[in-house]
């Protein structure tokens, strides 16, 4: 019998090393992936605060010397105000207009009824197949007959609306009981009321999952802002960065510096959202 347990207790001390030694290991290895993924971010970082050690073999990875120098050009020389302004008024008005557009569109879809509504979805899931590459001609020989090239408005109506975020708003709006709008019917509120004062204020989550989605795609995107647009005055910043790239070959202190702050504010907003990302990915597809 004491045999018997004793076995038994080595096999859970067995049990219980191996356990330890496999979480330690999978910790470890999540260590090293979260190094090599900051490691450039933090190569960034530091050559915007080196002086003359740039180029220095072997590379120092914590500047000997910091300086500002390469932040006061970018400001100075560069213009870097008035293009930052521009991704902020683009991404921010986008951002706004897509959260209030698709998730009118979702609720519709989610707690409306009228004809044709699942065919009607169905056919806007489809586009989701096309590539937006394909679809840049025509926008663009829309918005040029319209008279919108090389404005805010030319970057920001195209992506007003989109399957996307229509899908992921109404997917969480499916798991809101139908029970609460039916009792605020009754109550006498209006469809938009409903909307506005019940649905919205319960789609935090997936809302500002998609804010930050939006804002991203908003402030990272190059290619559309470099077919619209043909004055600098009205360049973005990843298009301002394109072009710092070729009038200033070998400052790469200046490019690291402009680099830097074009990234903060997506770090920014997506620390101040961060605890309605998974959830509000989590449950926008429990319900279909």
């Amino acid at each position: 019998m004491g045999t018997t347990t004793g076995a038994h207790s080595s096999a859970g001390l067995l049990h219980r090393g191996i356990r330890f030694v496999n979480r330690f290991s999978l910790h470890i290895l999540l260590v090293v992936f979260a190094a090599l993924t900051l490691m450039p971010f933090f190569w960034m970082v530091s050559t915007s605060f080196k002086g003359g050690e740039i180029l220095t073999f072997p590379p120092q990875w914590i500047p000997k010397v910091f300086t500002l120098e390469w932040y006061a050009r970018l400001v100075k020389e560069v213009n870097f105000v008035l293009h930052f302004k521009n991704s902020f008024i683009v991404s921010i008005t986008l951002t706004v207009l897509n959260l209030l557009l698709n998730s009118m569109a979702a609720y519709a879809f989610a707690k409306l009824r009228f004809p044709g509504k699942n065919k009607i979805f169905a056919v806007l899931m489809t586009t989701m197949m096309v590539p937006g590459q394909i679809t840049m001609i025509p926008v663009f020989l829309l918005l040029k007959n319209l008279g919108l090239l090389n404005s805010y408005w030319g970057l920001i109506i195209p992506a007003t609306a989109n399957v996307f975020g229509m899908f992921m708003i109404r997917q969480y709006m499916m798991t809101i009981p139908n029970d609460l709008i039916e009792s605020a019917r009754i109550d006498g509120c209006s469809e938009f009321r409903i909307y506005w004062s019940i649905i919205l204020p319960l789609c935090r989550p997936v809302l500002a999952t998609l804010a930050i989605f939006t804002f991203m795609g908003s402030w990272n995107d190059f290619l559309w802002p470099l077919i619209v647009l043909f004055r600098e005055e009205k360049y973005t910043l990843p298009v301002a960065l394109a072009n710092l790239n070729g009038q200033y070959p070998t400052s790469f202190g200046l490019l690291m510096a402009a680099a830097v702050v074009v990234v903060l504010p997506v770090i920014l907003v997506f620390l101040m959202a961060q605890k309605y990302v998974i959830r509000g990915i989590a449950t926008s597809g429990l319900k279909e």
